[in-house]
């Protein structure tokens, strides 16, 4: 069976044939681990937070949203408009090889709204996966002769939502309720590398469209020993839930720019089961500092694609540490005794596993918010400096450098006049 789309997809084919390891020009960050699972997960929390290790389970503040945790949205005590965008830059290495990508793209979109004394909600988009990854290798097939074999995949998962939270003496609950929405498409390609092989030019390709309700559920407690001094502790859960899927595949051959379908499958429903995550946390807080520490694990047994369970271990987890400092709030002379001061860092086991070894990352973070002069809002940076996997074993290492840029903006809504 030939078709137009095939024909398409044969010159796509030709064109990952011909691109090096060590030269990528594209505008998205190359990682070959998103290969794995529903790929990278991406870190949709306050630049605040990833200032000081995305230490969220127990943070609270009355001019910031902090989404992880929707039990915090009771502590907003003014309307609050977020937004953040991201820029990266990776290296990975192999043994003796290494090569560079990088890319930037938006991190998230925030309105924190309070509802009364007691209560608060919010409305945002933010991202939960991104797969982007380019790669080929040369290898003998037996007698066959000698080819190239192409991997690439693009895609993304993300999440829109509304959560709402409310609050009685130091405890408050809350809950975000959203829906998870994106794509993820997988090619692989055999190229014989001259004429003498006796291989066919093919390739496999695989688009799934995703879909779903996803809710968390998170709270919180505060005690305030005096004046100076005051303790938070917090958690969330999200237990395993599912996406609906739609897949699209392919496996095609093709010789002279004629392509043929050996196989086609279109609009194939089935699903993709998530972990569950859990979190817990707790900080210690003056009036101009704070300092914390969180747990996060997710259960990745659980995870299937279709049925599948890829290349993941059992669980992950992440230790987190941070804290910041702001010299003196309340200055009017000296701007710099306004800005908050960050710095924290994390460790974890990555949810990949691969020739018996787990993945692990590790990270060290800083940040600064610097205030406007005249208002409450403010403009907040991160930075981070890390890196995940492995050269042992024939796997890859990734160095990153993550750079985030926010902006929140605050209002007053739902306050009574006194006077008309």
């Amino acid at each position: 069976m030939r078709h137009t789309y095939a024909k398409r997809f044969s010159v796509a084919i030709l064109l990952l044939s011909a691109i090096s390891v060590k030269a990528q020009n594209s505008n998205k960050e190359n990682s070959p681990y998103s290969r794995f699972g529903i790929g990278e997960m991406r870190n949709g929390m306050n630049v605040m937070m990833k200032g000081m290790g995305s230490i969220s389970s127990s943070f609270a503040h009355q001019i910031n949203v902090n989404t992880e945790n929707p039990a915090s949205y009771a502590s907003l005590k003014l309307t609050t408009y977020e937004a953040a965008g991201e820029a990266n830059t990776r290296t990975v290495q192999a043994a003796n090889e290494k090569y560079q990508t990088g890319m930037a793209t938006l991190s998230y979109m925030n309105i924190g709204i309070p509802v009364g004394k007691y209560m608060g909600m919010a409305i945002g988009l933010r991202p939960m996966s991104r797969v982007y990854y380019r790669l080929n290798d040369t290898v003998s097939v037996d007698s066959f002769g000698t080819a190239v074999k192409g991997y690439q995949g693009d895609g993304s998962l993300n999440e829109g939502f509304i959560g709402f939270a409310g609050k009685y003496k130091g405890f408050s609950v809350g809950f975000n309720f959203g829906y998870i929405f994106g794509s993820i498409e997988n090619i692989s390609s055999l190229e014989p590398l001259d004429n003498s092989a006796r291989l066919v030019s093919s390739g496999f390709y695989t688009r799934t469209k995703l879909g779903g309700i996803y809710w968390k559920a998170g709270a919180m407690y505060e005690h305030s020993f005096n004046d100076k001094l005051g303790i938070r502790g917090g958690g969330t859960v999200s237990v395993s839930q599912k996406l609906n899927g739609s897949k699209d595949q392919y496996w095609i051959s093709y010789n002279n720019y004629a392509a043929d379908t050996a196989f086609r499958s279109e609009a194939k429903e089935g699903t993709i089961v998530l972990p569950m995550t859990y979190t817990a946390g707790a900080q210690l807080y003056g009036m101009n500092w704070l300092a914390g520490v969180d747990f996060k694990s997710s259960n990745w047994s659980q995870f299937r694609n279709y049925g599948t369970t890829d290349s993941l271990a059992a669980s992950a987890y992440r230790i987190a540490v941070g804290g910041e400092y702001t010299p003196d709030p309340n200055a009017t002379r000296k701007y710099f005794q306004r800005v908050t001061y960050r710095l924290g860092g994390y460790y974890g086991t990555d949810a990949v596993m691969l020739r018996g070894l787990q993945l692990d990352y590790y990270a060290v973070t800083a940040g600064f918010t610097f205030p406007f002069k005249k208002n409450v809002s403010r403009i907040h940076t991160s930075f981070e400096f890390g890196s995940r996997g492995t050269k042992a074993n024939g796997l890859l290492r990734e160095n990153f450098v993550r750079f985030g840029l926010g902006i929140s903006l605050n209002d007053k809504w739902f306050i009574k006049r006194k006077y008309d």
